[in-house]
């Protein structure tokens, strides 16, 4: 398909589409949108920033725009984290414009009775994560007996965070002979084992390499003394433009780094596990929006934060494990644009840059670290980068004679 004007879609749903700028569909798009629409089970794979949430959002709203006249909950979307839920619901919300679609957002973190009260009132999709609707239906607040279609996007994630048993309760309340659309990085033995179970022969669709980022990132690599991190990241947001996710390995050093930054003048925002669900909220619609230049996140955004238009990612620390850096570099690229991707790493960290560069089967490209980049210092009010002072150059001395005491030395 090069149009998205050749499926089977309502005249709506394709002036919607048209109304947010979307007239081609991507790979993965073509590839699953049409057995997606004929009813058959689809499992994908393909690099994150694909446009992958498209390619199960409008089967959906074709079906319940069919199949109007059904109550309850028809469509069902399990999502790893909360952000990712939020922003697959507005799509759905631009999608679904002038038809009688609705949707209820189920996650934690937000108030459960005015998800319960979206429900209620008629909802035909839900997009939740596993936690909080397991927790629903253990209190038996919501039925999915009537849900025809399932959908577990970014599966690989989810499993990766320890929700398979969550996932098994929740697909066993749902009735059998569903449709189930399956949407993943990559397929590794536990993702295999799900789909062998619970999905009946899908159309399999595969794109790209899904053991490296799209191809129009560009991979960057400083090696750097850890005091002299901030200085380069402070240098890099002076000479570049555009907007820069960064990645912590810690919570702590989130908030620790967002903070260095915003003394430095520059419009901040953090998200990690630990803020509130409106904290996170506000960081992520501030960046959206402009408001923030920077957001320095922990890998729960790695797969979290879609984002049209990041310039640049920047892996402050490395990832715990090389698969993350792939969905890390993901968040820049996007939808067909050109993204860089840079990562600093010490000296100590070449066997971690190796292992991330065996994954990716290329190289990242090494940049020299300008010799003006300073260092940290901490005072009396707070960390400071002093410029850079390389050590002297070492004087070649020159021996005259036999070695011993009694030998002459010039120093030249």
């Amino acid at each position: 398909m090069k149009s998205f004007s050749e499926f089977s879609i309502s005249a709506l749903v394709k002036s919607n589409l048209l109304r947010n700028g979307f007239t081609e569909p991507t790979a993965v798009q073509a590839q699953s949108i049409e057995p997606a629409l004929a009813g058959r089970d689809v499992v994908a794979t393909a690099q994150t920033g694909t446009g992958k949430t498209l390619a199960f959002v409008l089967p959906i709203i074709n079906f319940i725009e069919k199949d109007g006249s059904r109550s309850g909950v028809r469509a069902l979307i399990l999502s790893p984290t909360r952000e990712l839920a939020i922003q697959i619901n507005e799509t759905f919300v631009k999608m679904a414009v002038g038809t009688p679609v609705r949707t209820a957002v189920v996650v934690g973190g937000l108030n459960e009775r005015a998800q319960l009260q979206c429900i209620k009132k008629g909802a035909q999709v839900v997009v939740a994560t596993p936690g909080r609707l397991c927790d629903f239906l253990s209190r038996q607040l919501v039925d999915l007996s009537g849900v025809r279609t399932l959908v577990l996007d970014e599966a690989d994630r989810m499993l990766d965070m320890g929700f398979l048993p969550t996932i098994k309760r929740i697909m066993a309340t749902t009735p059998s002979n569903r449709q189930t659309l399956f949407f993943s990085a990559t397929i590794e033995s536990s993702v295999k084992h799900l789909v062998e179970s619970h999905v009946k022969n899908p159309v399999r669709v595969e794109v790209g390499s899904i053991t490296k980022p799209v191809e129009k990132i560009d991979l960057h690599l400083y090696e750097v003394e850890q005091d002299r991190k901030l200085g380069l990241l402070e240098m890099m947001l002076r000479e570049e433009k555009g907007s820069f996710l960064i990645f912590a390995r810690t919570k702590h050093g989130a908030d620790k780094l967002a903070k260095k930054l915003s003394q430095t003048g520059a419009k901040t925002a953090t998200i990690h596990g630990n803020r509130t669900q409106n904290q996170r909220n506000q960081a992520l619609s501030g960046f959206q929006d402009g408001y923030y230049r920077v957001l320095v996140a922990t890998d729960i955004a790695a797969r979290g934060i879609h984002v049209e238009g990041i310039a640049h990612v920047v892996n402050y620390d490395l990832p715990q494990v090389p698969e993350d850096f792939i969905h890390r570099a993901g968040r820049t690229g996007r939808a067909g644009a050109g993204g860089t991707a840079t990562t600093f790493a010490t000296r100590a960290e070449r066997p971690d840059v190796s292992r991330i560069e065996r994954l990716l089967a290329t190289r990242l490209v090494r940049r020299e670290v300008p010799s003006d980049v300073g260092r940290e210092q901490k005072s009396a009010g707070g960390v400071i980068v002093i410029p850079y002072t390389p050590p002297p150059a070492l004087r070649h001395v020159r021996r005259f004679g036999p070695k011993g005491r009694g030998s002459v030395r010039r120093v030249v």
